[in-house]
């Protein structure tokens, strides 16, 4: 395929258009690659730590109008952010009457979700007035349904009817709109949906996420020091690492690519010759070194605990705790089971207000020998392709975390054999999930 055949969807984060500088640098990536002919934008983020992120501004605002008050000064302060942003960059853009329009908006309350989605709006204009693409709304093309429920299939048939009209666009990233034309935004993965909800509309070959990171790590830096990066990535392993709490693309945000197979490159915005991580439908390749593509854990977990002799021999026991479970709204995450046990892992904040309840429901339903909750558990989910060619990994995590002095209280592997769960105590956390990757990662 020529490289003119190429088509590079490719979306910005608001750390890549904090400011002027960032936008030029933006300007570099994207005409560096002709293939790179849809953009998606964010609106710009914090430009040091203790800035404020413009969409959080609007937010403000919104609140101020809401309650009564005047917000002609801070309104302000969002206006000049652009107009610095449109003289630094030199480009013949006047956004006075949007202001206009926007603040008016606002003082009649059109709407969270309107005050949220500006940020992109205005970005994306003045990017497209930058690169010379054309500027495509994301309220025309991407639509959610009377219920504010995204309607996939009718955003790729109209959308990718646009990107036909349009050989260069830039589309704002987070929002659509209603059946009533109103603004609806994406509950979460903002900007990252709409990345990739363009790319499929596209068909394209390649959508890349520009951050300010390049790709993913393999464990989290704040626990272990100076974790390795990750260069290549299966949509399977993301979803394990990113469910079990790792900084990585939530799955709804790439749901669209992953229908149709399209890979993503996950790049930074500030190191673009580094070519972060390739995240692919499928691939046997691995690193032999490794084994495993990464780590991931988070606390907050409680068991509950069920014994009774004979367990084995009585039929539907398992299904009658799950329904009582499923009948208080409390998603269940594992269910390691023994003989004559049971042990039910589930988050401690979803039975916060619950635990006599189900231990008293599940005592009239089960009638055990003995039922019980145990709080401050922390799991740790050890995910790669590689491990189910690979003997003795499970020999190796529980000889690491030994070596290390904790003792695990759950174990839980997949039939699939890409990943190993344990549960620690919460007090573990930290020195069982350094153990484990120090002993994979020499």
């Amino acid at each position: 395929m020529g490289s003119d055949n190429i088509i590079k969807v490719v979306k910005f984060g608001g750390s890549s258009l904090a400011d002027v500088n960032q936008f030029k640098k933006v300007y570099e990536i994207v005409k560096s690659d002709p293939s790179r002919r849809y953009v998606v934008a964010s609106a710009p983020g914090k430009r040091t730590p203790d800035d404020n992120k413009v969409t959080d501004m609007f937010y403000a605002c919104y609140d101020m109008a809401a309650a009564g008050l005047s917000i002609d000064s801070f309104f302000r302060g969002i206006t000049e952010r652009y107009d610095s942003i449109i003289e630094g960059l030199g480009i013949d853009c006047d956004l006075s009457e949007e202001y206009e329009i926007i603040k008016n908006m606002l003082i009649h309350k059109a709407g969270r979700d309107y005050a949220a989605s500006r940020g992109e709006y205005l970005s994306s204009i003045i990017l497209a007035k930058y690169l010379g693409y054309d500027f495509i709304n994301a309220s025309d093309v991407i639509f959610f349904n009377e219920n504010g429920v995204f309607d996939d299939e009718r955003t790729n048939t109209e959308l990718s009817l646009a990107l036909k009209m349009h050989e260069r666009a830039v589309i704002p990233g987070f929002y659509g709109s209603m059946p009533n034309d109103t603004i609806k935004t994406f509950p979460r993965g903002g900007s990252d949906v709409t990345g990739a909800i363009v790319a499929r509309a596209a068909n394209a070959d390649i959508y890349e996420n520009w951050t300010d990171v390049s790709g993913f790590l393999m464990a989290d830096p704040r626990i272990v020091k100076n974790p390795l990066g990750i260069s290549v990535i299966t949509y399977r392993e993301l979803r394990e690492l990113s469910y079990m709490g790792a900084s990585v693309l939530h799955e709804d945000s790439i749901f669209p690519v992953r229908h149709a197979g399209i890979p993503i490159n996950i790049r930074n915005t500030n190191d673009p010759s580094a070519p972060g991580t390739m995240i692919v439908p499928s691939t046997t390749d691995y690193s032999s070194h490794h084994i495993i593509t990464g780590v991931a854990g988070k606390k907050g977990f409680s068991v509950i605990h069920i014994e009774k002799d004979r367990m084995a021999y009585e039929r539907g026991i398992m299904r009658r705790v799950l329904e009582i479970l499923d009948c208080n709204g409390i998603n269940v995450e594992h269910v390691p089971s023994g003989i004559d046990t049971m042990s039910v892992v589930v988050a401690t904040a979803q039975i916060k207000d619950k635990r006599n309840y189900i231990t008293e429901a599940i005592r009239r339903s089960v009638s055990p020998d003995y039922v019980a909750i145990e709080d401050g558990l922390a799991l740790i989910a050890v995910v790669g392709r590689g491990m189910v060619r690979s003997k003795g990994v499970a020999a190796r995590i529980f000889r690491a975390v030994a070596e290390a002095g904790i003792n695990v209280r759950m174990i839980d592997q997949g039939s699939c054999e890409l990943n190993i769960i344990i549960g620690v105590d919460e007090s573990d956390f930290e020195r069982a999930l350094c153990a484990i990757y120090n002993e994979f990662v020499k």
